[in-house]
């Protein structure tokens, strides 16, 4: 994974950071015996289709100050905690609504000494009209958690004035943008930019959307939970 991370976004782990990916890799294979985490149980997989897609997020955040990221839908941790273990200054939000997902994220965070993460029991409809989190983020990360339109009503209310949002999609990236401009300018952001992102081994491109907010969120967004996703904008 090591020369994978360096080939693509050209910086190299140090001994610590591969040894926390070890680490977190051999964890995650042991909780998900027990709950169902991931379906890749093959470790050089979880190498490049867990870890190395959630640094790829860094094609968009490298250069630029970290500040503050909110992960919705985080999963297992991704792209948060991977993202945390080598970007070591960002504040991270980890937002996962099923409890033993939230519970093997803290289990990571406090294992590994991650410092500056909350880790947020919640569905995003909730914490998007939560004053401590409404437009707070200079950052709001998905990943495989919903279509366009869906994330951009879960994310914008989230990032304050200039931040950005990056959604972590398959070959239908394009597409979903292009579908979801409307609801994109509707709750105050723009369609910036398309990130094509080839991964070792993996047949197909995937794609960083970055959205960018512009305005205000209108206030009515994120609607009632379940809304978003029943009836896209």
């Amino acid at each position: 994974m090591a020369e994978a991370v360096h080939s693509l976004l050209g910086f190299k782990l140090t001994r610590r950071q591969v040894e926390a990916f070890e680490w977190y890799a051999a964890e995650l294979l042991d909780w998900n015996q027990r709950f169902n985490l991931t379906a890749i149980t093959d470790p050089a997989a979880i190498g490049t289709k867990h870890f190395l897609d959630s640094l790829s997020c860094l094609l968009v955040m490298r250069g630029q100050p970290p500040g503050r990221a909110v992960d919705v839908g985080t999963g297992a941790g991704f792209p948060g905690l991977p993202l945390k273990i080598v970007l070591p200054q960002i504040r991270l939000t980890l937002v996962e609504a099923t409890a033993k997902k939230a519970e093997f994220c803290r289990h990571v965070v406090g294992s590994l000494g991650l410092e500056g993460v909350e880790v947020v029991h919640r569905r995003a409809e909730q914490i998007g009209h939560l004053p401590e989190h409404r437009q707070s983020y200079d950052w709001a990360l998905a990943r495989a958690v919903a279509a366009m339109p869906v994330l951009a009503e879960y994310l914008l209310p989230l990032l304050r004035l200039g931040g950005k949002a990056v959604a972590q999609k398959g070959e239908s990236g394009p597409a979903e943008a292009h579908s979801a401009e409307r609801a994109v300018r509707l709750l105050g952001g723009r369609v910036r930019q398309l990130i094509p992102v080839e991964l070792p081994g993996v047949a197909e491109t995937r794609y960083l959307v970055v959205l960018e907010k512009l305005a205000a969120t209108p206030a009515t967004y994120p609607r009632r939970t379940g809304m978003p996703a029943k009836k896209p904008l």
